[in-house]
């Protein structure tokens, strides 16, 4: 299976790369020209994009069989960042599956996406906008699963005493997880069927019961 990666240099989007890797997928990074990667992908297929427009984008998820995205705006003094990078480039990337046929994309968004009194939304109406990337995937008639992660850290000790908490739309506001657990239940996703047409907010915490995402969504309708 190749698996496409977009945002494959970001904090969370390498890990994505690596537990990619690590579960067997054939891996290919898209990303920016002046992007640098970490020794530990440089082995994958590579495609550099000034953009993220029509045919250098086809041409970058050609032949692939699922993508996960992981771009997203960064809290910045560019107030349209937002706009172009959790909704505009987005909406590019749908297209360009659908005409590679590719059916299969996992999306990293935020907890609290759509939530208008937030202190992210300070910065370009951050939540706002990555709900109208999230609402473009719903309406693409692709195999879509979202990942709302809570507040994102690079802890990455003792990550086996920290139990994920999965749950459904709008159930969490606050919480933490490590950038790897999320590259983790990326992974996830596009192992488990159910997580078809799913939004799913995660979180973690040494408190949490051990469970997976098969059996968390089973408890959990949205």
């Amino acid at each position: 299976m190749k698996l496409a990666i977009t945002g494959a240099s970001g904090k969370t989007g390498f890990r994505v790369a690596e537990e990619a890797l690590s579960a067997g997928y054939e891996v290919r990074l898209i990303t920016r020209k002046e992007s640098k990667i970490p020794d530990s992908i440089k082995g994958c297929e590579r495609y550099e994009l000034s953009d993220t427009n029509g045919v250098t984008l086809d041409y970058a998820l050609k032949d692939c069989d699922s993508l996960v995205i992981a771009t997203g705006a960064r809290p910045s003094i560019d107030l349209t960042g937002p706009a172009k990078v959790d909704y505009l480039n987005i909406q590019k990337q749908i297209e360009s599956c659908k005409r590679q046929k590719l059916k299969r994309i996992v999306l990293v968004s935020s907890l609290c996406a759509g939530k208008l009194i937030h202190p992210l939304n300070l910065f370009g109406f951050i939540l706002i906008w990555k709900r109208f990337g999230e609402k473009s995937l719903q309406k693409s008639n692709l195999d879509w699963t979202v990942i709302r992660p809570g507040g994102l850290n690079e802890n990455e000790t003792n990550l086996k005493n920290q139990n994920v908490l999965f749950s459904g739309e709008k159930t969490q506001e606050e919480g933490s997880i490590p950038r790897r657990l999320v590259a983790k239940a990326c992974i996830e996703a596009l192992k488990t069927k159910d997580s078809i047409k799913k939004i799913i907010e995660v979180t973690s915490s040494e408190d949490n019961p051990k469970t997976n995402m098969s059996k968390a969504i089973k408890t959990f309708s949205i």
